[in-house]
């Protein structure tokens, strides 16, 4: 449903995502040009995490089998798999699936 000049932008948008992990405790955070999304919490506690668009949801997120961080909220499922040096981010709303891979820097 995006003009073509508006998918093409959010192809061609670079962003550098820092994951830190103490125990069952995670700080990740997004830098995306000057916007930088910082996010903390904990396996299996209900949190707020602000999204993309400046808003603030509540979500609790799981962990599968040992390398995924699963949450959903608001109609939304993002499944986070760590796998050595590549990180392959799933968003998925209904009909539509949004997939970025990332490689360690």
């Amino acid at each position: 449903g995006l003009p073509d000049d508006q998918i093409q932008k959010g192809k061609d948008i670079k962003s550098i995502s820092e994951i830190v992990q103490d125990g069952n405790k995670f700080k990740i955070t997004v830098t995306t040009g000057s916007k930088v999304l910082s996010n903390e919490f904990t396996i299996g506690e209900e949190c707020e995490v602000e999204l993309l668009m400046g808003e603030k949801a509540k979500v609790t997120v799981h962990l599968e089998d040992n390398n995924k961080l699963v949450a959903q909220l608001k109609g939304l499922k993002s499944v986070t798999e760590l796998n050595g040096d590549t990180i392959t981010h799933i968003m998925t709303m209904g009909d539509l699936t949004y997939k970025r891979i990332s490689k360690r820097i």
